[in-house]
């Protein structure tokens, strides 16, 4: 499987093409936003129904992730349930496939704000989570270093085909990392949004996903060069 490779506050890190973060010195798989459950969540709420797949399609690449990197210890940034009753009515087939999924890894769950953390399915459950340099939390702090989060589901507009896409992407910059949603069923925040553009350096790149990672300029940051190191 091919990554982008970078250096945050001195740990090697690897942006998956799925979405995932891998850091291979601390055995780690980072996700964040699977909002799992959002499908059933519509319905119950008289939205506009979807096919209630979605749940499936992201634990087969979350599965297919821990296995690629030999995962250790599984880091979910939040949002992991579209809400409170999402995490308690997964049909049976899919809560048992989460549970064959978390046995024998150490599993985190960090507070989201759709979710405060799915406690009846185990694991450690925390609002944010130090690791080595790196702190990990669901909502970026303004002026924070050495930083991992999620919520935003950062897109890029980018030319494809002669037509502009939204494609998702991580957002990194010198003192911090912000995930892209792992949910299949996700929608996102264009990277030039004001939200995000106030929050990212001038140095930020929009790492996109595909197979390889691809980094592009933040589309909303100033250029200028980039001051944190990449590893190849």
């Amino acid at each position: 499987m091919a990554g982008y490779d970078f250096i945050l506050a001195g740990a090697a890190l690897t942006a998956l093409p799925s979405g995932a973060l891998h850091w291979p010195e601390q055995a780690t798989l980072v996700v964040s936003d699977l909002h799992l459950g959002k499908a059933e969540r519509i319905a119950r709420r008289g939205g506009t129904l979807l096919p209630p797949y979605e749940t499936t399609e992201t634990l087969n690449r979350l599965e297919a992730d821990i296995e690629a990197v030999a995962a250790g210890c599984v880091l979910c940034l939040g949002d992991s349930f579209d809400d409170l009753e999402a995490a308690g009515g997964l049909p049976q087939d899919e809560a048992d496939r989460l549970a064959r999924l978390m046995a024998g890894h150490h599993w985190i769950w960090v507070e989201g704000n759709h979710d405060p953390g799915p406690t009846e399915l185990g694991g450690t459950h925390l609002a944010r989570v130090r690791l080595g340099p790196l702190s990990f939390r669901h909502i970026a702090q303004p002026g924070a270093s050495a930083e991992v989060s999620g919520h935003y589901h950062p897109k890029a507009r980018i030319a494809a085909g002669g037509r502009r896409i939204a494609a998702r992407c991580f957002l990194l910059d010198a003192a911090r990392l912000i995930l892209p949603a792992y949910g299949a069923y996700t929608g996102g925040l264009h990277c030039d949004d004001p939200a995000l553009s106030g929050l990212m350096g001038a140095d930020a790149r929009a790492v996109l996903l595909g197979d390889p990672p691809r980094p592009i300029p933040m589309p909303g940051a100033q250029s200028r060069p980039v001051s944190f190191r990449e590893s190849r």
